[in-house]
């Protein structure tokens, strides 16, 4: 990490929270857009890390759970200005997103049996289950790497999903098969490498938030461990959110999901400010400022014990074995979760024309993703309102 100067540290902590702050609040597209975004301030314009830094960075976040697209403006922010560098990019990242989120929960507490923005869902929803299975069709051809035991596991996964596994279990479980399977190989040539327990904080953390008294704290424990152990992107959380909070704790339904998810496309910055909607709905104003501390706490401690770490981490034989194993596992997850979100989304024909349609815009042109949320709002109101 850069060592910045007493004097500097003031100046370089404004640059931090005026792009940040400016990215949290425009960055549409999802996490792929915001980090080619972050490049083109801090590599291309700014010249504040080398385009290897930049790509070793990238990688690093890869390792870890949490919202890679945060957690590389948090590394941008403690290499910039150090560890109140860390709390400033990162945090500036965040607000925008989540004040913007909160004042559409507070909408959709109040007008969301409303006519109006029943039908602005109705058509919001579809476009997201398709921008969902473009992101799986991308991440999946990237995950699967053209590896028989890669695709044999990432189908593995999507049964165990369906099958009822726990999604904790299932992700682990997958990346430590992988790596036993090519362990295994290294051994047969005569190599061997070791491996420590991954996350067992993170495991126990669940334990403790499924027993959790009382609810507001419980509400913390659960975002916490979504923060601490979800893998992949913002679509893989659906995944743990459904486990969790519609299955398991009974605490939303299938449609609420749905729309949580449509506002975490429909607005700028981190996907996982979905976390500040669920939080808003289950526990007011403390439930999302809870809520959205829990799931983007554990991002801030990861990057803070990665970065000295990252140069060995990149050429680290197991970890990239157990990470492949993870990500496959997660394409798995999300697509169960896309095929059982899919079901309520689409339910009559125009809610399916509507998916094929922007399924078909997204794959052939490269267009924001906002938009097609916007234009689907826009269809979803004509539809309900002419028929």
């Amino acid at each position: 990490m850069t060592r910045v100067a007493r004097d500097e540290e003031p100046g370089r902590l404004w640059e931090l929270a005026r792009l940040f702050l400016r990215l949290g609040a425009t960055a549409f597209g999802g996490p792929a857009a915001h980090v080619a975004m972050m490049h083109d301030e801090v590599v291309s314009r700014r010249k504040w890390l080398t385009e290897q830094r930049f790509l070793d960075l990238v990688g690093a976040t890869n390792l870890i759970p949490g919202p890679n697209s945060t957690e590389m403006a948090i590394h941008v922010g403690l290499i910039r200005a150090g560890w109140p560098g860390l709390i400033v990019a990162g945090a500036s990242f965040i607000v925008p997103a989540m004040l913007i989120v909160l004042g559409l929960a507070w909408a959709y507490v109040r007008f969301g049996s409303t006519p109006t923005a029943e039908a602005l869902l109705y058509g919001i929803a579809p476009v997201v289950i398709a921008i969902v299975v473009r992101a799986l069709a991308k991440l999946g051809r990237t995950a699967i790497k053209g590896s028989p035991l890669l695709l044999a596991v990432g189908v593995a996964a999507l049964a165990s999903y369906v099958a009822g596994l726990n999604e904790l279990m299932l992700l682990f479980g997958a990346g430590l098969l992988v790596f036993l399977v090519r362990a295994a190989a290294w051994l047969r040539t005569g190599r061997t490498y070791s491996i420590v327990p991954l996350f067992v904080g993170s495991v126990l953390l669940a334990a403790v938030a499924e027993r959790a008294p009382v609810d507001l704290w419980r509400l913390f424990l659960q975002f916490l461990k979504f923060g601490a152990v979800v893998y992949g992107s913002g679509y893989v959380l659906f995944a743990f959110l459904r486990g969790d909070l519609v299955d398991r704790l009974d605490w939303l339904t299938e449609q609420q999901l749905v729309d949580a998810l449509a506002i975490g496309q429909l607005t700028p910055g981190p996907v996982f400010t979905t976390a500040t909607f669920i939080g808003y709905l289950l526990g007011g104003t403390s439930g999302a400022l809870l809520a959205t501390l829990g799931i983007f706490l554990p991002g801030f401690a990861f990057v803070a014990l990665l970065q000295p770490l990252v140069r060995r981490m990149r050429r680290s034989a197991w970890a990239g074995d157990l990470l492949d194993g993870v990500n496959i596992g997660a394409v798995g997850l999300m697509a169960g979760v896309t095929w059982q979100l899919g079901r309520q989304a689409i339910v009559d024909l125009p809610t399916a024309l509507l998916a094929f349609a922007a399924m078909v815009i997204l794959f052939r042109f490269s267009i924001n993703s906002g938009w097609l949320v916007l234009a689907g709002a826009a269809l979803g109101v004509v539809v309900t309102f002419v028929r």
